[in-house]
This record gives C-alpha cells, sequence and structure tokens, in this order.
C-alpha cells in the first residue's frame, strides 16, 4: 500500500493544528492579561473540568475520553505555564505516588517541589515558596492518610482540587526473593499488600519509611532490603522489580487533594465540599452534627474522626458532602451545624472529576 497520500493528510492536519493551538494560545493570553488585571488566579480547577466535560460531550471518537483529557491536560498545562510558571510542592522525593498524582493534575510544564514531609508541602504553600501543594488523604483499600487530616485542621489552606491515581504497587530489591529479609514502604504501602508479603515473605520485617521513592533508594544500597513502590521508582533509581501487581486489591487507588492559599471559582454542578467538625460533650451530639445535611438530602460521601490533640478523648470529624460552599442548600445546612456544634471549618470545595 502506497502511503505517501496518506502521510500527506497527515501532514496538513498537523500544519492545521499547530495553527489552531497557537490561535487558541493567544486568545488565552488575551483572557490572562484580563485575569490579571481583576487580581484572579489563572489556574482555575473548576473551568478546566468543565472545558473537559464538554469536550468529552463532542467527542465522537475514535479518540477515547481518557485520551482527549491527557492531550488537553498538556495544552492547558502549557498555557498556564506560559502566562504564569507555577511550582507544585508536593510529598516526594521524586518519583513517588504524590508525584505522579500532581503531574496527572498540573500536566508536565510546571517547577516541581518534593518535600520530605507532609507537613513541609503545607508550610511551602504557605509561605509563598510553592503555588500549590498535592498531599494523599485515602486510599481504597489502607483507609486515611491521618497526618494529612492532622494537618487540615491546623492550616489556613484551602482544597482547590482532588485527583484520583490507581495504583500498582511493585517489590523492588537487588536481592532475589528468597533473600529479602526486609520489606520497606509508606505505612499504607505496606497495609495494601499485607495479603501478599503474608504469602510470599512472611518472615520478613516490615519497616515504615518516610516515602516510597526513599524505599527504593534503601533498598538498591542495602542487601536483603526489599521495597514496595511504583515501576517508575524502580526505573528512577535503577534497582531490579521482583514482583509487579503485588497489592492485595486490584482496584487499588488513592486519592490526593491538591492545596492552594485562597478559594477557587465558584461551583461547576458537580462539586464536593469539604469540613472539620467539633461536637459538644452531649449525647446524641453527632446525629444532631448529620442532621442538617440528611434533612436536606445532601449526599455524605465520607466522615472519619481524628484526636483533636487539644485534650484527651476529644475529636474532630473530617467529612466530605457532595454540594460546592457557595450552594444555597449547603449554607443553610451550614447555618443549622454552626448552632449545635463549637467548630464548623470550611476546607474548600472543588469538582468531582468525570
Amino acid at each position: 500500500m502506497d502511503l505517501g497520500p496518506v502521510r500527506e493528510k497527515i501532514d496538513g492536519i498537523d500544519r492545521e493544528i499547530i495553527a489552531k493551538l497557537n490561535e487558541r494560545f493567544r486568545l488565552a493570553s488575551e483572557v490572562a492579561r484580563v485575569k490579571h488585571k481583576a487580581g484572579l488566579p489563572i489556574y482555575h480547577p473548576g473551568r478546566e473540568e468543565a472545558l473537559l466535560r464538554k469536550l468529552a460531550e463532542i467527542n465522537p471518537g475514535p479518540l477515547s475520553e481518557s485520551g482527549m483529557r491527557a492531550i488537553y491536560r498538556e495544552i492547558i498545562s502549557a498555557m498556564i505555564s506560559l502566562e504564569a510558571p507555577m511550582t507544585i510542592a508536593y510529598l516526594g522525593p521524586e518519583a513517588t505516588y504524590t508525584e505522579q498524582a500532581a503531574r496527572k493534575n498540573f500536566g508536565t510544564q510546571p517547577n516541581y517541589a518534593p518535600m520530605p514531609t507532609i507537613p513541609d508541602v503545607f508550610a511551602a504553600v504557605e509561605k509563598g515558596e510553592a503555588d500549590h501543594g498535592v498531599i494523599p488523604i485515602e486510599n481504597s483499600t489502607g483507609g486515611v492518610v491521618s497526618h494529612s487530616i492532622d494537618m487540615l485542621a491546623e492550616t489556613d489552606l484551602t482544597i482547590i482540587n482532588q485527583v484520583y491515581l490507581s495504583i500498582e504497587h511493585c517489590l523492588i530489591s537487588q536481592s532475589p526473593l528468597e533473600e529479602v529479609r526486609e520489606v520497606r514502604s509508606k505505612d499504607q504501602a505496606l497495609a495494601q499488600c499485607r495479603e501478599w508479603l503474608a504469602r510470599h515473605l512472611p518472615h520478613a520485617q516490615q519497616v515504615d519509611a518516610d516515602s516510597t521513592a526513599q524505599a527504593v533508594k534503601q533498598a538498591g544500597e542495602l542487601k536483603g532490603v526489599a521495597a514496595i513502590a511504583s515501576e517508575l521508582a524502580a526505573e528512577k533509581y535503577e534497582v531490579p522489580i521482583l514482583a509487579k501487581g503485588i497489592q492485595d486489591r486490584a482496584n487499588n487507588v488513592t486519592r490526593f487533594l491538591v492545596l492552594g492559599r485562597e478559594p477557587v471559582g465558584s461551583g461547576t454542578g458537580h462539586d464536593r465540599t469539604s469540613l472539620l467538625l467539633s461536637l459538644n460533650d452531649e449525647p446524641g451530639a453527632l446525629e444532631k452534627a448529620l442532621k442538617p445535611f440528611s434533612s436536606r438530602g445532601i449526599n455524605m460521601t465520607k466522615i472519619e474522626s481524628r484526636p483533636s490533640r487539644r485534650k484527651a478523648w476529644d475529636y474532630l470529624f473530617y467529612i466530605d458532602i457532595d454540594g460546592h460552599w457557595s450552594d444555597e442548600i449547603v449554607q443553610a445546612a451550614v447555618g443549622e451545624l454552626k448552632a449545635c456544634c463549637p467548630l464548623v471549618k470550611w476546607l474548600g470545595s472543588y469538582p468531582v472529576r468525570g
């Protein structure tokens, strides 16, 4: 088959795409100038999600929705970088799952700054050293990341977006499986592979590491030590993979939060709001706190209790509900909530990903 004519058509389409992309960049620059004058943020996750949903509706295929989102994620990333280069702090070191989540949300163009701990991510954004931060908040198998919830209770930062990332764990070591005596990783990763470890390495000691990537670096330096981390981390630190897909649940997903210093945008019609509550020490206190939502048909997608760290046996409740803080029905529920709860803290409202 003579592919010449087909390739000529592709070349012509590529020229059209480049011309249209540059036209789009020029128009985006005009929008950015108006935003700068008005003091509005360039990065607007709600507007981006609304755009991606609209593109999904008009996309006839064969380009998949995930493929379309990936392409436009990079287009938007390049446009934002052109107008307002961003620095994104994340739980490091490099090649962690949190870095993958950050890049999934912001694309390849920002400057990425790995931080040694979750509090360091918060501090970088609070001090203005980074524009936004990305932290893990919960896993579908291992549950919540308690340190992240504790930090949300103390910070003035706002949740402006969320990212879901499918997690595939690998066992990584320079030693063969039969010589592994110790397995290191983040506590969440160890918990997500508990059954696999019990079957294949029942006598190996499990040791918490500050991050999955740090565990890989240690596994590359120490004999008899293995790490649980991503394939990307194994490639970056050049440590062999002994086994892939060792997580106990095939549908293993981690949810990450994107943090900013200020709220961004209004509701999209498909949003989520996070709140932090404290309760009076009295019978039925939790029931009273939940009633403002249930009576209005507001769906609560999550509730998690954490010690307040102010006094013994005092707890805070982290709650996610459907809806945006600015929605009239949410404001009515919060107004009623404030009458029965000593503390009602809005942590942020953000779009639910399509």
